[in-house]
């Protein structure tokens, strides 16, 4: 099978991209590089079943070009800066939905008919109903991430009912682990780096989550579309349990510390949003990929611990290259 993966260099997509090669597919990887790195496909660069092409889905004649051929394409591009939206509000707009109508208007074009959409918790808004169904509604996001996404789910059911596009879309918790380019982990590990002594932290440590390793991303993510066959379907991808920023930003400090031989202090702000825009508690329901018959590994919190070491591991060995 030939894929076609969007935002390849990226977090998720990286590790994606090993996953499939070393399940004998072909991979291209399609990436602008704004976010993602060249370094995180360094596994999957020499492969003979590999290409890699530097572009922006803005272009939509060169992702025609590029994406045809294609047996299926997993749409991972996004603006995954949620905070840097209320700023620059037509970020996620031109990276998040004009993004992905051209995506879905080159497979139209060329005729490739499976797709793959990564969706999000945001999508919910702040909900009343935890853990929350895919069936949940009305959805009314907060963020112009979530509208974006939602925007898209609309897209990609329109395009599958019209012109016969098999879609899995799956709305992501929110997903820690090495190769990571943001987040609270990714943040703070980043600030203790700068400031060693004291980790500050937005909001009051209240702010809970539900946290899914990228190792059982991916999983959930073939899983699903190996053994769902429907036209057009959503799944939640999830672990079990919340984790809280308080318990994220301890372990960060902990394990700074392990490494470094100080343990810094950890301040908390005010409120229970980190920034505007931000949901304080989403927990996601995945009982329904768990009717399939898949189940993520780790919990949240054995996920934050598990994406913890390795960010800390990974950006400590960059700092040391970059002196």
């Amino acid at each position: 099978m030939r894929v076609f993966v969007t935002g390849g260099a990226g977090f998720i997509a990286s590790h994606l991209c090993e996953t499939l090669l070393g399940a004998g597919h072909e991979v291209v990887a399609f990436d602008n590089l704004i976010l993602g790195k060249r370094e995180y496909l360094a596994a999957c660069l020499p492969h003979s079943r590999f290409r890699f092409i530097e572009g922006d889905l803005i272009d939509l004649e060169l992702v025609k070009k590029e994406i045809a051929g294609s047996d299926l394409v997993v749409h991972l591009a996004a603006n995954s800066d949620i905070s840097q939206g209320a700023a620059r509000t037509d970020v996620d707009m031109r990276n998040g939905t004009v993004a992905t109508y051209n995506t879905l208007e080159a497979m139209r074009v060329t005729g490739v008919k499976k797709l793959i959409f990564a969706s999000t918790s945001a999508v919910y808004g702040e909900a009343s109903v935890m853990p929350t169904p895919e069936s949940y509604g009305p959805l009314f996001p907060i963020s112009f991430y979530g509208a974006s996404k939602l925007a898209c789910e609309a897209m990609a059911s329109a395009f599958s009912h019209n012109c016969g596009i098999q879609t899995w879309i799956y709305r992501f918790a929110n997903i820690v682990g090495s190769h990571a380019t943001h987040g609270a982990i990714y943040d703070f590990v980043g600030r203790l780096l700068t400031q060693p002594e004291c980790l500050n932290v937005l909001g009051n440590g209240t702010q809970r989550k539900s946290y899914l390793h990228v190792s059982d991303c991916v999983a959930g993510i073939l899983y699903g579309f190996e053994h769902s066959r429907l036209g057009f379907q959503c799944f939640n991808l999830a672990s079990h349990g919340v984790s809280n920023v308080r318990f994220i930003a301890e372990e960060v400090a902990r394990q700074m510390g392990a490494v470094t031989g100080k343990v810094p202090k950890v301040v908390f702000g005010e409120g229970d949003r980190g920034w505007v825009g931000d949901v304080p508690y989403t927990y996601l329901d995945g009982r329904q990929l768990e009717k399939l018959g898949w189940r993520a590994e780790l919990d949240s919190d054995h996920a934050v611990g598990r994406a913890v070491l390795e960010i800390v591991m990974e950006r400590l060995a960059h700092q040391r290259l970059a002196k």
